[in-house]
């Protein structure tokens, strides 16, 4: 039950600085629960030191007995994606597959070998050097932009429907080849695997193209139910399925349950939500899955603002942090204007199209969570453990990602939504 009850708390701040938020900063929501617990963990640690307020043993126990890592990875995540994907547009999302395609796959994997090398440069030139492969490890933890941080944000701030659709069928897609990244190159590692074409494909064919798989067969058959049904509030449950039941059947399976996930509410939200539903839950529909995703996104930015009282950070971490913010952007610049000096070729885009994809391609709790899953103590830099070096780094760039990137990408959207969608050209040659 303790576990129960530190989640009811944790879940009663949020919505309380949720509430604060519209009469102080009047921020976007997951952006002022953010800095509202940053804040807090930053008056925690400050009373720790002045001897007034101790809360480092407690907070230590928290996130353990929270576990981010499951929580996200095999809980909240299927509810996030599927809350998300009920609101993406097929006919866009198919206008817009050969941009989302490169910069999911393409653009993932240039940002992954950029980060590395970058990371691998710096390191050597502060006295600190690291193997190869372990700097392409934080490479493809933090490339893919995180669904739950995107989606939250620039959803509210309605950019122009291009760029919108870009910046969300990315992040939503980019979720699971990246994590195939993140496998392979983990196994490499830390398991002594070889990066093997067959073991590529492997599991490839396992995480992605099991993920989708399962996600059409779990669509199909609650869109079969839902018809079935004119009860509303069984049709409302039925949906609740997938993300529970369907996601822990993924886990299982061992295939990617976040592009099961994104797959099932496509299809939900395009087919079932005209045909399948009756006219009262068609409008609720919305209002329940968005109630649903502001209640869960408000929990997790909560927990990454309070995880900074569980590290101890050294001054050595602090220029860390620093070199990861640089490199991150650096790299996704690269990973954005590369795929669309081709893209250009043959179609026309929003002037802001690129500075918004760079700036909004923000990182989250998902990263997070994978670079707590590095085994401590399994590498050791100088006295200093690689998991520490990682976890630290990454908290920088998911910090300066929600709230600074997050809080300045509106007037950049502002401006975009000024300037008319650019008129469609033909589709390039296959």
């Amino acid at each position: 039950m303790e576990v129960y009850y530190t989640f009811c708390f944790l879940a009663a701040v949020s919505v309380f600085l949720g509430f604060l938020n519209q009469y102080v900063l009047r921020a976007q929501t997951t952006i002022a629960i953010t800095a509202g617990s940053l804040a807090l963990s930053l008056l925690v640690i400050g009373l720790g030191k002045l001897g007034l307020l101790d809360l480092r043993n407690w907070a230590d126990q928290l996130l353990p007995l929270l576990n981010l890592e499951d929580l996200l990875l095999k809980g909240m995540l299927g509810f996030l994606l599927f809350a998300g994907s009920l609101h993406i547009d097929l006919l866009a999302l198919r206008n817009q597959r050969l941009e989302i395609s490169l910069l999911a796959v393409f653009g993932t994997l240039i940002s992954t070998f950029a980060v590395g090398a970058l990371l691998y440069w710096f390191l050597q030139l502060v006295g600190m050097p690291v193997a190869f492969v372990y700097c392409l490890l934080f490479g493809a933890l933090i490339s893919p932009t995180d669904p739950i941080a995107v989606l939250a944000i620039i959803k509210s701030l309605k950019a122009p429907e291009q760029v919108s659709i870009q910046v969300e069928g990315e992040s939503l897609f980019n979720d699971g080849f990246g994590i195939v990244v993140f496998a392979v190159i983990y196994a490499v590692a830390f398991e002594g695997g070889e990066p093997t074409l067959p073991s590529v494909a492997h599991l490839f064919a396992v995480e992605a193209l099991g993920g989708i798989a399962l996600g059409l067969a779990i669509g199909g058959l609650f869109h079969w139910l839902i018809g079935a049904t004119s009860n509303h509030s069984l049709e409302l449950m039925l949906t609740l399925v997938i993300p529970t039941a369907g996601f822990s059947l993924a886990n299982i399976l061992g295939v990617s349950g976040a592009l099961a996930m994104v797959i099932s509410g496509i299809i939900i939200g395009n087919f079932t939500r005209e045909t399948g539903f009756s006219r009262v839950s068609q409008h609720e529909l919305d209002n329940f899955w968005e109630i649903t995703e502001d209640f869960m996104n408000g929990i997790l930015f909560l927990l990454v603002g309070l995880f900074l009282i569980t590290i101890n950070l050294r001054p050595f971490d602090y220029l860390l942090m620093v070199a990861g913010i640089v490199i991150v952007l650096l790299a996704r610049a690269l990973a954005v204007t590369v795929p669309f000096t081709i893209l250009k070729r043959f179609r026309r885009y929003h002037p802001y199209t690129e500075r918004i994809l760079i700036w909004g391609g923000l990182r989250g709790s998902l990263a997070l969570a994978l670079a707590m899953s590095i085994p401590a103590g399994h590498a050791m830099i100088q006295g200093q453990d690689l998991r520490h070096l990682w976890v630290v780094m990454t908290y920088g760039v998911v910090l300066f990602s929600i709230v600074v990137q997050g809080s300045t990408i509106a007037p950049l959207i502002r401006r975009s939504r000024d300037i008319a969608e650019p008129e469609r050209m033909p589709e390039p040659a296959q």
